[in-house]
């Protein structure tokens, strides 16, 4: 059979039905091999980096993989930057790159380049991939593509890519004779990290826990990583510990379930920074513990707590927060070990606490309680839109402003998905990663949460969207700048609004979804605010909303340089920060560093 139609058949058999791709000459034996096949999709978009982020919204969503196509040079580069998002949010994709013929390309030879497109992908990408290569030998299709596609899985996951190039793709091969990865020895020598956790391990957690009154559980992405969701629920019911969340961990709990207490970090909620602050156990589930969850004085980072982090990444257990014990190990493994040590214990008492943490939740509400009534205040609208959303639906953010608020406030409902792009933190993500998951899980609402300026990004998906029929319900919050950085420079730069507000610019948003041929609609008053999210959430098809904010709103609070995690801008009084603290205070005597 032909080379090309083998890695479809391949595909589908990793129970992917959708590749996204934007066509070009050294892709095309793998295009035609689509052709007519009525058990696999070529989803055609206009930019190889929405397909990078569509197929990463497919994976999200699926669970188990993505896949997306580019073809050699420019098709290869432009798709970087969404394998880049992969690689940092532990996302399993394949990235297919087509390549000149192997006569025509430059190997070791002291030149720029042969072939027409020649670029060298491989070498390119190796920083933000788990595994590359360029296929040389049609005899070794098989085995590489099994390699790529358990590596993407395997351990924490992640993207991976294969280059091949054109005279490899249009190879005949025999499939019968082609040699499995699964039969060498090089797959015989990755470590099974689904093993069970060591007993000292598990013992140790649970006498910290029964050594505490203020226990708390940090969940990163990790938890939807290792698909342990359902062994985390567990945990939270059967102990009523109280659960805080990174940016990437937030859909792992929804915010209805009674033990759900928020985001963390540098623009968490001051309310679940207060709880993390003031806990005495605290066990990280798969979270890195970046700048953006502990500030810049790690070592302040739940000073009075027992630590527990589990990851599976040696690494990531070794930062800049020092545990009490680190415990190496697949999330959802560990959590099963877990349950069954608890379950037959009883659940503490943990009364006193959960009423210091409502009192949190009373006196600092997310964003805060002063609003403008003339104004939409954002965290409002987020609680709004998400009171009239669907169970089930799926929530896709873009990155800025509208992001924090809508982290800080949208209510998940159960079943509810919370697509965040986290390490990369590309504008332009959530477009081309809802159209992914609107074809990973077909019949299901997707909402598009973007700003003005990241929704320009990608803003030629649009049409991909119309042209697909999906039900994609697209929120711009419009404040006329890119706020985020401009919240930056306000703070930091005296209010000197370079390329935020200076040079800036945005052209009627209404006026381009509707040349699309989408029905659009804009929201510039509280008091019309429910009846056209209500509009848009009912329509069939898809639909878009411009939410007009007034250009100086800010994300509030926010954790500014210097400052331990409880002690956020705007800054409480030290008479409301002591009343809020139950252990010692520490002097914010760190100015000179703000």
């Amino acid at each position: 059979m032909k080379l090309s139609d083998y890695v479809i058949d391949f595909i589908k058999k990793q129970g992917v039905s959708h590749i996204f791709e934007l066509t070009g000459g050294a892709i095309v034996h793998l295009l035609d091999s689509t052709y007519d096949r009525k058990d696999i999709d070529s989803v055609s978009v206009h930019h190889e980096q929405a397909a990078a982020f569509a197929a990463e919204g497919y994976s999200r969503i699926n669970g188990k993989l993505g896949v997306a196509m580019g073809t050699s040079g420019p098709g290869a580069l432009n798709m970087l930057t969404g394998i880049g998002s992969c690689y940092f949010d532990s996302i399993p994709c394949l990235f297919i790159t087509g390549q000149v013929n192997t006569y025509e390309y430059k190997f070791d030879q002291p030149v720029r380049q042969i072939g027409f497109q020649e670029t060298d992908i491989v070498s390119i990408v190796k920083p933000i991939v788990k595994f590359t290569e360029m296929i040389t030998d049609a005899k070794q299709i098989r085995y590489s593509l099994e390699k790529a596609v358990f590596i993407a899985q395997h351990g924490r996951p992640g993207p991976v890519l294969l280059d091949i190039p054109m005279n490899i793709q249009r190879a005949q091969i025999d499939p019968d004779i082609l040699g499995s990865f699964f039969d060498s020895e090089e797959f015989r020598s990755y470590t099974d990290f689904k093993k069970p956790c060591a007993a000292s391990d598990i013992a140790e957690v649970i006498r910290l826990l029964d050594n505490s009154d203020r226990p708390i559980i940090l969940i990163g992405g990790g938890v939807r990583a290792a698909d342990a969701v359902k062994e985390l629920s567990e945990l939270v019911v059967h102990t009523r510990i109280p659960v805080v969340s990174s940016l990437m961990g937030l859909d792992a709990l929804p915010w209805a379930h009674p033990m759900s207490t928020g985001l963390i970090g540098s623009y968490g909620n001051r309310f679940s920074n207060l709880a993390l602050a003031n806990c005495d156990f605290l066990l990280i589930l798969g979270s890195r513990l970046d700048t953006r969850q502990t500030g810049t004085r790690p070592e302040t980072f739940a000073r009075a707590a027992k630590k527990i982090h589990v990851d599976v990444e040696e690494v990531e257990r070794y930062g800049k927060v020092r545990a009490d014990l680190s415990i190496r190990a697949d999330v959802k493994q560990f959590l099963r070990d877990l349950n069954k040590a608890l379950a037959l214990r009883s659940a503490a008492d943990y009364s006193p606490w959960y009423e210091v943490i409502q009192r949190y939740k009373d006196l600092y509400p997310s964003g805060g309680k002063t609003s403008n009534p003339e104004h939409i205040d954002p965290n409002r609208f987020m609680e709004l839109l998400s009171a009239h959303s669907g169970e089930g639906d799926i929530i896709v953010l873009d990155v800025g402003q509208h992001q924090m608020w809508a982290s800080q406030s949208f209510r998940l409902k159960e079943g509810q998905r919370l697509l965040n792009a986290g390490g990369m933190g590309a504008m332009g993500f959530a477009l081309p990663a809802a159209i992914g998951a609107a074809m990973s899980a077909p019949g299901r609402q997707v909402i598009v949460i973007a700003g003005d300026g990241g929704i320009q990004v990608n803003i030629q998906e649009l049409h991909t969207i119309v042209k697909n029929g999906l039900p994609i319900k697209i929120f711009v919050m419009n404040n006329h700048n890119l706020g985020m950085v401009r919240q930056f420079q306000d703070l930091y730069f005296d209010g000197r609004q370079q390329s935020t507000v200076q040079g800036y610019g945005c052209p009627d948003l209404v006026k381009i979804a509707t040349a699309y041929g989408i029905p659009a609609t804009k929201i510039e008053a509280n008091e019309e605010a429910a009846v056209k999210i209500n509009i848009a959430l009912q329509a069939k098809g898809c639909y878009f909303v411009e939410v007009n904010l007034e250009i100086h709103t800010t994300v509030s609070p926010k954790l500014v340089v210097g400052r331990p995690i409880e002690d956020m801008f705007p800054f409480l009084s030290q008479e409301q920060l002591r009343a809020a603290m139950l252990i010692q205070p520490l002097s914010s005597s760190n100015d000179e560093a703000e």
